[in-house]
């Protein structure tokens, strides 16, 4: 009797089907950048006058992005709450935020919220002021470095209280009902149970909307911010290089958003694998 052997797996094939041509390509294409950037002159002067921008760029995404976190997860939590009141003051708050364009959000938060944040205060501290002991405020007071901030802020909120929703609803219910069993109060369970498995389903949803508030960080330009486009916009203007200075803005934007992408690919691998070593 003629047995058939299964053929034996080409190790080298596979080597070949995991390699990622994409990011060969990119790191070609960086390379072509980098190597533009090192040997022309004007490249260079634009690269010094732009890398100033790259800090403030990343001082606003850092922080914002925080921040909504922190917000998003109140929202988040206020959705999935038992009390009615809390699940539609957190909807309305999601479902009007995320139909307002960030630019938008950006302008109304700058020349309108913060300028009736201000008249708050003072009336509030009025007393203090009238005596003397304070000076009161003026809208110059309010940075416009802040009001990007709070405006990416509650921007991307609503869309990140959306993925930390969907990441609680994903954890069973008869794990959470079997921890409230064993007495576990509310924030134990939200610790110990519901947190760690949440946490495998927003990665890559939350890591995407980090690229993105990296890249609707340039529109702080609007408001005369000091970031990597408004320098480059200035420059531009003012040398008429708009293919070299653009072409370096670029170049940075995607090493930024790039390598943070590279980055949550790894931590979503170490937890799968880590899945794989608990099965």
């Amino acid at each position: 009797m003629t047995t058939f052997q299964k053929p034996r797996a080409n190790p080298h094939r596979k080597r070949r089907d995991i390699i990622p041509y994409w990011l060969l390509a990119i790191i070609l294409l960086g390379v072509i950048l980098g190597w533009a950037i090192v040997a022309d002159s004007d490249y260079r002067q634009i690269w010094r006058t732009l890398s100033g921008g790259v800090i403030t760029t990343l001082y606003v995404t850092f922080i914002a992005f925080a921040l909504a976190c922190l917000l998003g997860l109140a929202v988040a939590m206020a959705r999935t709450s038992s009390v009615r009141v809390l699940r539609e003051i957190a909807t309305f708050y999601t479902e009007i935020v995320r139909g307002i364009p960030i630019l938008v959000l950006l302008f109304y938060v700058a020349f309108v919220g913060a300028p009736a944040l201000v008249e708050a205060f003072n009336w509030a501290a009025s007393p203090l002021i009238d005596a003397g002991a304070m000076p009161a405020l003026t809208v110059r007071n309010f940075d416009l470095t802040w009001r990007a901030i709070f405006a990416l802020t509650i921007g991307y909120s609503a869309f990140i209280a959306e993925v930390f929703r969907a990441g609680i609803e994903a954890v069973e219910k008869g794990q959470i009902e079997a921890a409230r069993s064993l007495g576990l109060s509310r924030w134990h369970t939200f610790r110990l149970i519901i947190a760690p498995q949440a946490i495998r389903t927003i990665l890559p949803p939350l890591g995407n909307d980090f690229v993105s508030m990296i890249k609707d960080s340039a529109l702080v330009s609007a408001l005369g911010v000091q970031d990597i486009t408004q320098l480059g916009k200035v420059y531009s203007a003012s040398s008429f290089k708009f293919f070299e200075t653009y072409n370096v803005v670029a170049f940075l934007y995607l090493t930024m958003t790039i390598s943070l992408s590279l980055l949550v690919r790894a931590l979503e691998h170490r937890m799968a694998r880590g899945r794989q070593g608990e099965r």
